[in-house]
């Protein structure tokens, strides 16, 4: 048990992607740490109930009841997940609901480790080419910070928990600190072929980036390579992939210096007059509902980003009578996301003779190529967009549809199908004031606390980027020689990407930012954004490394602020 009048150097609110990294480094500086989730425990290798597991060994092959799929009717809009296989780690929208003024997908997580147990697992740096953008273009606010700044960080963040890719050698998507990269198969090998020879404004095939340990000599403190299983959403015993539970939140146990509370419902952040500075914060026990405050020097916001703009629209005092930090009303504003659910499939001839071994938990990448100077410039938008895709064999399903019986059947089942290709664009989303989060005025959650209320939208840059998206894989398809080439295009909305970002942006003037370039809430000193909350831009790469980084440069900062005295 803690006792509630204990005094912490430190509290950070969530387990995921950006809390795992901040309790590490916090602990490792030599602060004794409290870490608040508001899910339950989940116990790196005792709490992954169906990791070893096959469809078959799975209630209905590992499908929703009717009756079930009531309980995610917001988050199947993903169209991938959740499964009965990892539903315990998605949450129940009956139990958890929020507003839609305009539709928005919120794919949430509550437990520790959050979405760092089911993330996809990409991991791309940002250049200046997206922190220069806002100025240059005169679009938002412009970030107070350049990849010379951050660079180190992502050397930091990459080198420990494993990143493999292949160096590219491309200003708008930096190297780094890589592990070997996994393959490509014989299709993906031709596309990248036809990209390199038949265009001339330098687009290019790679393997993704994932956070996957691939080098089998290095050492990962208590985790093994990848398995090349693709079951890591439910969570990998063998911490091949990087997830808070298997990487982080150990590095912070071993220190001696974290104490770690689940069900732990934080709901506001305790402002004190006298110092201008945050106290601690309020919590809900979600098992008891008992309400407990706990107090610390330092506090680490890492709740997932709209949960953390939540707490901070609900701590409410004189002083920030709007919620803190929100004296401007910038809190909740210029909420983002990555626009996807579309892109092209199509067939690919031959190679009968040729397969694969095991199943890759990876695909490839086709980096922007748009944008990037006066050569690649659109007149029809703004900023860019990637690819994600991979190549694979037909499986036994074609073999079902009265095609066979008997031993014909038998046999067919055993061979594997022709080839298909498959790619996705990630598009940016631009920033815009009017797309915001507020607290709805009359609907409550089971625990008394206003539900968030999205007011969201793509708008006209977006739809005019996923034209040219449908046209360039068209044309990168046919180019390859695929056949039956056909696009898609998804109904979609923001939240779908699950790259939700903004709300307390970074900026240099109060008036129009949330956070500085250290990630402090403007006029509150040691209250810190790290999560994904402090965007003010959105690149189209996945963001999570970039949560990383920015989490482990503003916890050293933080950490020599309070060895300094400046928090006491």
């Amino acid at each position: 048990m803690i006792n509630p009048s204990e005094q912490f150097d430190a509290i950070v609110v969530g387990t995921g992607i950006s809390g795992g990294w901040a309790a590490k480094e916090l602990c490792e500086q030599g602060l004794k740490t409290l870490v608040l989730e508001r899910g339950p425990m989940v116990k790196h290798l005792d709490d992954y109930p169906t990791a070893l597991l096959d469809d078959w060994d799975l209630p209905y092959g590992n499908n929703f009841t009717r009756e079930e799929q009531q309980k995610y009717h917001k988050q199947l809009r993903v169209g991938w997940a959740p499964k009965p296989d990892v539903a315990h780690f998605f949450v129940n929208d009956l139990e958890h609901p929020y507003q839609e003024t305009k539709r928005f997908d919120w794919i949430r997580g509550y437990q520790v480790g959050g979405r760092s147990l089911t993330w996809g697992r990409q991991s791309y740096r940002w250049s200046d080419l997206d922190f220069e953008a806002n100025k240059k273009e005169g679009i938002g606010v412009d970030w107070p910070v350049r990849y010379a700044d951050i660079a180190p960080w992502y050397d930091k963040v990459e080198t420990y928990i494993g990143v493999s890719g292949e160096a590219l050698g491309l200003p708008h998507l930096p190297d780094g600190k890589f592990e070997p990269p996994m393959g490509l198969n014989c299709p993906e090998e031709d596309l990248k072929t036809a990209l390199a020879t038949q265009f001339r404004d330098g687009r290019l095939l790679t393997i993704g980036r994932a956070a996957h340990i691939t080098d089998r000599e290095a050492t990962h403190e208590g985790r093994s390579p990848c398995q090349f299983r693709n079951r890591c959403w439910r969570g990998c015993p063998f911490g091949g992939y990087f997830s808070s539970n298997s990487c982080t939140l150990p590095a912070a146990e071993r220190t001696g210096k974290m104490t770690l509370r689940p069900n732990s419902i934080v709901h506001e952040v305790i402002y004190d007059p006298g110092t201008k500075r945050a106290a601690g914060v309020r919590v809900i026990d979600a098992v008891t509902r008992e309400q407990l405050t706990f107090n610390a020097n330092v506090i680490f916001l890492c709740a997932s980003a709209m949960a953390s703009v939540g707490i901070l629209l609900q701590s409410k005092s004189e002083q920030f009578p709007n919620g803190l930090g929100n004296n401007h009303d910038q809190v909740g504003r210029n909420i983002m996301d990555h626009h996807y659910q579309l892109g092209a499939n199509a067939r690919v001839d031959g190679y009968l003779d040729k397969y694969y071994k095991g199943r890759r938990p990876n695909g490839f990448y086709i980096p922007r190529f748009v944008n990037l100077n006066e050569a690649t410039r659109k007149k029809e938008y703004l900023r860019g967009f990637g690819y994600q895709g991979s190549a694979s064999r037909g499986d036994w399903t074609e073999a079902v549809a009265e095609m066979g019986y008997g031993s014909g059947l038998k046999e067919a089942i055993l061979k594997p199908g022709g080839w298909t290709i498959g790619a996705t664009g990630f598009g940016e989303m631009l920033p815009h004031a009017e797309n915001r989060v507020t607290l709805s005025a009359t609907e409550k959650d089971k625990w008394g606390l206003p539900q968030l209320d999205f007011d969201v939208a793509f708008r006209e840059n977006e739809y005019r980027m996923r034209e040219d998206i449908l046209r360039q894989i068209v044309s990168m398809f046919e180019a390859a020689g695929f056949k039956d080439v056909k696009t898609y295009e998804r109904e979609t909305g923001p939240g779908l990407g699950i790259h939700e970002m903004g709300g307390a942006r970074m900026g240099s003037d109060p008036r129009t930012s949330v956070v500085n370039r250290h990630n402090q809430v403007h006029g509150v000193p040691n209250l810190y954004m790290t999560d994904g909350a402090f965007m003010n831009s959105s690149s189209c790469v996945n963001p999570s490394l970039t949560y990383m980084a920015f989490t482990a440069r503003a916890a050293a900062h933080a950490a020599g602020q309070f060895q300094a005295g400046a928090f006491s």
